[in-house]
């Protein structure tokens, strides 16, 4: 078979979000925030198709995709009250419809669930990008362990295993040794410091175990107003950053958290080859996606077509070099992305799409 020409002309790719029945009918490639992506398939030989979801009209999102050889998602964990408990075994089913397993999907939830989660953070403690890094599996866990931690290691930053825009992110101090007062702030948009009872703060964050299975406890960085670095990866390749100083767990100012002095700045986007940050894109090419890959059993060809890790700068080396603490990874809906992170992406799409054709035509 010549798998070239068959992936020039044959391959048709689904890209869906989340929406309702009036956007799924208006949805066209130019007038959806993913037109650039859209764009770069085509100019590589690839059909893309606009598919919009919602639990309400599932089924025939699921019959549409079916027909398809590749879905890319882009569904955040919980938006407006709504999460993906419906949808993730919708696209599982789809993964695993046909001999070849096709259509694809990307990220596949499973995929979602080792990487996408705090939890990462807690397996992958001991790579160059951990830091002081804990995981409390049950509420009763989290009421006899993190008390003493916290007032043994100074602020702490707690997180919900899911969640996305900083929902279930707490960062946690105690003001006295001997007080059970804490103050707390939450990484949420326009968040306000409280001092209330540890109890009571702790009691807050419970139901937290039901939704996500566990909480990621992390030392606090306190070089956290330096921004915040966003390396965005199709496949094991990085694809571009993101510099952006951001103000989730910084006190807002006296003027009030929503002010225009409280916003965070803008994201800086870069290309991949963006000298500041080479040091960075070495490490993670050559050393961290590989063990990542290792860690938690991902394969290349399994890795999301488009995800992003965020670090903090962590302390700085006897040479005055900065080191990175991973703080979060984004494998569920990656966006806004960089300039030049479509033409990657399509790259990946038709890499993966080659694969499959030439797996089936070897059958």
């Amino acid at each position: 078979m010549d798998t070239e020409q068959h992936t020039s002309h044959s391959s048709e790719i689904a890209i869906l979000w989340r929406g309702d029945a009036a956007s799924r009918g208006d949805a066209t490639p130019q007038n959806s925030r993913f037109v650039r992506v859209f764009e770069a398939l085509e100019a590589s030989g690839i059909e893309a198709v606009p598919v919009v979801y919602d639990e309400t009209f599932a089924e025939s999102v699921r019959d549409q995709l079916l027909t398809m050889d590749g879905v890319l998602v882009w569904v955040d964990p919980i938006h407006q009250g709504k999460t993906r408990t419906a949808l993730d075994p919708l696209l599982r089913e789809v993964a695993a419809k046909g001999p070849m397993k096709r259509p694809w999907v990307s990220a596949h939830p499973d995929v979602i669930l080792k990487m996408g989660v705090k939890d990462v953070l807690y397996r992958t403690r001991h790579l160059g990008w951990g830091a002081d890094t804990h995981r409390y599996a049950t509420a009763e866990a989290f009421r006899a362990e993190f008390p003493s931690r916290l007032r043994a290691g100074g602020p702490r930053v707690l997180k919900q295993n899911r969640g996305n825009g900083g929902q279930g992110v707490w960062k946690v101090e105690a003001l006295s040794d001997a007080d059970t007062t804490v103050r707390v702030l939450h990484a949420l948009r326009g968040s306000q410091p409280e001092e209330i009872p540890l109890e009571v703060f702790m009691a807050r964050c419970e139901p937290y175990f039901g939704w996500g299975g566990c909480i990621i406890d992390q030392a606090f960085q306190p070089r956290l107003p330096e921004g915040m670095i966003r390396c965005y990866v199709s496949g094991a390749k990085v694809a571009g950053f993101g510099h952006q100083l951001i103000k989730a767990l910084i006190p807002p100012p006296p003027q009030g958290p929503d002010s225009p002095e409280a916003q965070p700045g803008p994201r800086i986007m870069h290309g991949p080859d963006a000298p500041q940050f080479q040091a960075l894109r070495r490490l993670m090419e050559d050393e961290w996606i590989p063990q990542l890959m290792q860690v938690l059993t991902i394969d290349d060809a399994s890795l999301p077509v488009i995800w992003d890790a965020d670090f903090l700068y962590g302390p700085r080396d006897a040479d005055g070099a900065d080191s990175y603490v991973l703080c979060e990874i984004n494998a569920s809906s990656c966006f806004a992305i960089p300039d030049e992170a479509p033409a990657a992406i399509a790259r990946t799409v038709r890499e993966r799409v080659r694969r499959t054709m030439e797996s089936e035509a070897g059958r």
